[in-house]
């Protein structure tokens, strides 16, 4: 049987231009290419997670507008469930705008819009799904009492927690503490753990002491995970970087489906790596999920 995963998140469209590098204030700099391609990290965590065998329900909310339809028939083609994908009739679909450099780092500017009215009462709708699931996957990027209300009925029903906390927003007093593995970036991981801002060890310890377990992903330099066993580091992969967009997602769900097949998390965690690595030797966001297939081969021939 197909692990079931659930994903609570965001619904963009990424807006993603080409840059050498990012611009200084004031100036104007001509960039190489602009394409528009489905995200939100909810969005391409889902279907991360689908084209790695899962079975995956999707709960968000787009706009009434072309881009939240390319969405909903996007997470369609891939196999993800669609019925708690609601409609907000007066704000647009949420948009981002990714701006990847020559180095195939990024930075990004997100405009939630309706990601934010994501409602509670969407999560009491879909309790059965949510109660019934595997995994269940929370970012930062909707509504924070809609995605505690998620994270509440997992814990009810003894369902597993991934939280992403990306990107870093105010939360609820209490909503780190619901997570089974908190999965966070360098970066977010400065923001949430500051006494220890820079030294992983001492930011993925702080963390599981929050959560039961924690992972800090650390790019090229690979990961940090912390089980309660002590921190332990997971090599990266050697591959060549073309778009950082995505590999962050590919992570988290991959972690999530190998977790749900009882691996360890330092086993889940390097499969995860894989996944990231060949996330990045591609453009775009949601085009560069690899199937689980793709991310075997590059375990095997490690």
């Amino acid at each position: 049987m197909k692990p079931r995963v659930v994903v609570v998140g965001s619904l963009m469209m990424d807006l993603v231009v080409r840059a050498p590098r990012l611009p200084v204030i004031g100036e104007s700099l001509l960039s190489h290419s602009f394409r528009t391609s489905p995200g939100g990290k909810g969005g391409n965590q889902a279907i991360a997670a689908a084209r790695l065998g899962a079975s995956v329900t999707m709960i968000g909310q787009v706009g009434a507008d072309r881009f939240g339809e390319i969405l909903r028939e996007r997470l369609e083609a891939e196999g993800v469930d669609t019925r708690f994908v609601s409609v907000d009739p007066e704000l647009g679909t949420g948009v981002a705008v990714p701006i990847v450099l020559d180095s195939g780092e990024n930075a990004i500017l997100a405009v939630p819009q309706a990601n934010l009215t994501l409602s509670p009462l969407l999560m009491e709708r879909a309790r059965d799904v949510i109660s019934s699931a595997g995994m269940l996957l929370v970012q930062f990027e909707v509504n924070m009492d809609a995605t505690l209300a998620a994270m509440r009925l997992a814990e009810a029903a003894r369902v597993p927690i991934l939280l992403n906390p990306a990107p870093v927003a105010p939360y609820p007093p209490g909503t780190l503490e619901l997570a089974s593995v908190i999965v966070a970036n360098e970066i977010e991981a400065a923001a949430l753990v500051p006494s220890a801002s820079g030294d992983h060890d001492a930011e993925v310890e702080v963390l599981r002491r929050l959560s039961r377990s924690a992972v800090i992903t650390l790019g090229h330099d690979g990961a940090v995970v912390d089980d309660g066993s002590g921190p332990r580091s997971i090599p990266p992969f050697a591959v060549q970087a073309v778009d950082s967009v995505g590999a962050g997602d590919a992570f988290c769900a991959s972690l999530a489906l190998s977790l749900c097949e009882g691996a360890p998390l330092a086993t889940a965690a390097h499969f995860a790596a894989a996944a990231g690595a060949v996330a990045v030797t591609r453009a775009g966001a949601q085009a560069s999920l690899p199937t689980r297939q793709e991310v075997e081969a590059l375990l095997a021939g490690r």
